[in-house]
């Protein structure tokens, strides 16, 4: 025994177990399973998009989305222009969409958006058997309402629609971003619902019956309004499913600053959803005997995981520049053939991943960058941690105007 070992055992117990489970689910991300689709449209949707001056991209959308192939009466386009200085509002309009204008200075970001359009949703004489949720930058496959249909009526309740990138070749920064999410697609979001866990919502991209909505509420406010509805959810026993060809391609950001930020406040944001919803997770998990909800409470404490990992990486630094040994290394009595695997794993994953959905040459080139993009959510991780309490919303400025023509050549 050393004098860390208290501390330090633990520890690599709980980063081994965790890596090992983690990779045993990702690797179900390599297959999908057969299905047969339900292909005649039946449910009618309220298709909304929150915008906060999105003059340079809302068009696109708007145009987009109404050429949808899916029955135009089945379907209402609503663009919420959320305290708006610039034309979105007018954009909008003049597209076809059916514009709400939002100005409160004191309740700012998407999910109070939501939470105010929801509200006036449920008032119309029009009632809808869905919502289906997109950012203004985003362009849609237009089947992409037909799939989450064929979700519905199989019964699923919170869909979330296949997370694609609209710029992946624009810069190093949107290419290994989009590298990211390509990745979590498939060991992450395909991976849990090929084995019956629950996927998440990815704030764009997304279904929700409007039953749901009605029932439980929105509520969902933070800085990760997605994930909170989705732990919400998955806490009355609402799982969230996957529709891998309901595809959205969603604005990358341009620079590792806008990176950055933008990292910094998912990490922000799921510290806040974690320490609010874990403890009645794992209460509602272990009365239910549900281990959909449990999966939950792990997916809460990535953030976690990472910033022990970190410490565990520093501290093993510090043991071997002491040249003596302050803990006992747990993995030297673990079959280096299983940690080879493992490793090995999680760099062999992506590749395998690119290689299936056919990218192009620049997505390979930029894959030598994406450790940069991984490691640096340490620092980003850390920071958002500090500042978990701070719930200051920020605006991620969009200007890449592509047609979904123009995307799809």
């Amino acid at each position: 025994m050393y004098i860390l070992d208290w501390i330090m055992v633990p520890i690599q117990i709980i980063i081994f177990l965790f890596t090992v489970y983690y990779f045993l689910i990702g690797i179900n991300g390599l297959w999908r399973k057969k299905e047969k689709k339900i292909l005649i449209p039946q449910k009618t949707f309220a298709v909304i998009v929150a915008a906060h001056n999105e003059s340079a991209v809302i068009g696109q959308l708007v145009d987009n989305l109404r050429m949808l192939d899916y029955p135009k009466e089945l379907y209402d386009i609503f663009v919420i222009a959320d305290n708006c200085t610039d034309n979105t509002a007018q954009i909008a309009r003049d597209c076809g969409a059916i514009v709400h204008e939002r100005f409160n200075d004191k309740e700012r970001g998407k999910g109070f958006a939501m939470e105010w359009m929801f509200a006036r949703l449920f008032k119309m004489k029009r009632k809808y058997d869905a919502v289906a949720i997109f950012d203004a930058d985003n362009l849609v496959d237009k089947r992409f309402l037909l799939e989450m249909n064929n979700r519905l009526c199989k019964g699923d309740k919170l869909v979330q629609g296949y997370l694609d990138a609209k710029n992946p070749y624009d810069t190093w920064v949107s290419g290994t971003f989009a590298i990211a999410f390509w990745v979590i697609d498939h060991i992450w979001h395909l991976a849990k619902t090929n084995i019956g866990l629950s996927s998440v919502l990815g704030g764009t991209g997304m279904c929700i019956t409007t039953d749901v909505l009605k029932k439980h509420g929105w509520g969902a406010t933070c800085l990760v309004e997605d994930m909170e509805f989705t732990m919400k959810s998955l806490a009355e026993g609402i799982k969230t499913t996957w529709a891998h060809d309901a595809i959205v391609y969603d604005e990358k950001p341009l620079t590792f600053k806008q990176s950055w930020n933008q990292r910094k406040r998912w990490a922000q944001g799921q510290f806040d959803v974690a320490h609010r919803f874990i403890p009645k997770m794992l209460k509602e998990g272990i009365r239910r005997r549900d281990i959909r909800i449990l999966d939950g409470c792990l997916h809460l404490l990535q953030p976690h995981f990472l910033l022990i990992s970190t410490f565990f990486v520093i501290l093993s630094y510090v043991q071997m520049g002491l040249g003596y040994p302050l803990f006992t290394n747990i993995y030297q009595f673990l079959p280096s053939s299983l940690l080879t695997v493992i490793t090995m794993g999680q760099y062999i994953l992506p590749i395998i991943i690119l290689a299936k959905i056919h990218v192009k040459w620049k997505a390979w080139f930029y894959l030598i960058l994406y450790p940069v993009f991984i490691y640096s959510w340490i620092p980003i991780v850390f920071l958002g941690f500090l500042d978990r309490n701070k719930h200051e919303w920020s605006h991620t400025k969009h200007t890449r105007a592509v047609s979904y023509d123009e995307l799809t050549r």
